[in-house]
């Protein structure tokens, strides 16, 4: 009960699938029918508008899944903004139906996608959290790979995938300033390991929220975001999403 009560405070207040009715339903920005899967998480509607699926990162097998569940379907889009990004794309949580299950969620649930914590709505982000965190309990999709989360101490590893979404496992060692950005260490040699970088502002979030971040070290975490770096991998944080607290004797790759 405690360690439960830790890791729904501490971050992403992460729920069973039963703790809310209709996660995720936002103001309907419309409807159509998909003309064409454009590729692992964009579609492209018989309207000729593009949509891109809010709130997950594709696997390998995102575009194939997306194919059998929307192509030649009738959808509703659902977003608290319609406004389209740089590319055109307008964002939204994608509906077949009368389903009030969305289709990112569906994804998640098999090992389809990963979620990319953009989502700051908390009830919608718990619940895309826990429909993932299931399909990593059953080890499905994805997840039956034993690669599919990064071990924090193999830097190389991390280091090998800059320029992609990855999702990594650790324990913060050190928590240091310099300057205006905070490192959370994995390794201990501070210019080649893996680390994760917080940016004054966003560490004003943390604290916000009750999160100190001198309070993660020696903490077991799971991070997720875009890697970068050179001498060694670094993921930024810009959302308190990002990192999910583990129990100090949880199984790697399984968590909440």
């Amino acid at each position: 009960m405690t360690r439960l009560l830790h890791l729904t405070v501490a971050f992403l207040f992460i729920a069973d699938h039963t703790a809310f009715a209709t996660p995720c339903l936002f103001e309907s920005q419309g409807e159509g029918r998909v003309a064409a899967v454009v590729d692992a998480r964009s579609v492209r509607l018989d309207d000729g508008r593009e949509i891109r699926l809010t709130g997950i990162e594709p696997t390998a097998t995102t575009k194939q899944a997306l194919a059998s569940l929307l192509t030649g379907r009738g959808v509703t889009l659902r977003s608290a903004d319609d406004t389209p990004d740089r590319y055109g794309r307008q964002g939204a949580f994608i509906f077949t139906g009368e389903d009030d299950t969305s289709v990112q969620a569906k994804l998640l649930a098999k090992g389809d996608a990963i979620v990319s914590a953009e989502v700051t709505d908390k009830d919608c982000a718990a619940a895309l959290m826990a429909s993932e965190a299931e399909a990593r309990h059953q080890k499905m999709g994805s997840w039956t790979d034993p690669s599919a989360i990064k071990n924090a101490e193999s830097a190389d590893d991390i280091l090998a995938g800059i320029g992609r979404f990855m999702v990594v496992e650790g324990k913060v060692l050190s928590v240091r300033q310099a300057g205006a950005m905070t490192y959370l260490n994995f390794g201990r040699n501070w210019t080649r390991g893996f680390a994760v970088i917080i940016s004054r502002r966003v560490s004003a979030t943390f604290e916000g929220a009750g999160i100190p971040l001198k309070s993660l070290e020696n903490r077991r975490v799971r991070v997720r975001g875009w890697v970068e770096g050179n001498a060694g991998p670094r993921i930024e944080l810009r959302l308190l999403g990002q990192v999910e607290l583990l129990g100090a004797n949880e199984p790697t790759g399984v968590g909440p």
